[in-house]
């Protein structure tokens, strides 16, 4: 079983940045692939980012260019860097744990999901 924890969301402007963390418990944190994941209020949740056990990394192309996944294994969490935001960029984002370690970007690929956490970009 895989807790999974989010943090690190909130208010910004547009154009500015936030970084979310998402804080793994488990032992094989390492061998997982994971991803982070929005959904926006009316709208179905989405892709956004997932990184392999390997370190290959995918993103949406809503987001490229933009956002930035990480990982420290040491720490067993995993980040996303978010740059140049926008206010449709606005969402609760959702980390989740693939246990295959390739990651997808279909959520039936991933097991474990945390409790999400708010960003809201404001105009």
């Amino acid at each position: 079983q895989v807790q999974l924890v989010e943090s690190g969301g909130g208010l910004v402007q547009a154009g500015g940045s936030l970084r979310l963390s998402c804080a793994a418990s488990g032992r094989t944190f390492s061998r997982y692939a994971m991803g982070w994941f929005r959904q926006a209020p009316g709208k179905e949740r989405e892709f956004v980012a997932n990184i392999s056990w390997t370190d290959s990394r995918y993103y949406a192309d809503s987001v490229k260019g933009r956002f930035t996944i990480s990982r420290d294994n040491a720490k067993n969490t995993v980040y996303l860097l978010m740059n140049s935001l926008k206010p449709e960029d606005t969402a609760v984002y959702y980390c989740a744990a693939d246990p295959t370690g390739w990651g997808s970007p279909g959520m039936g690929q991933y097991d474990y999901w945390g409790q999400g956490t708010q960003v809201t970009v404001s105009s």
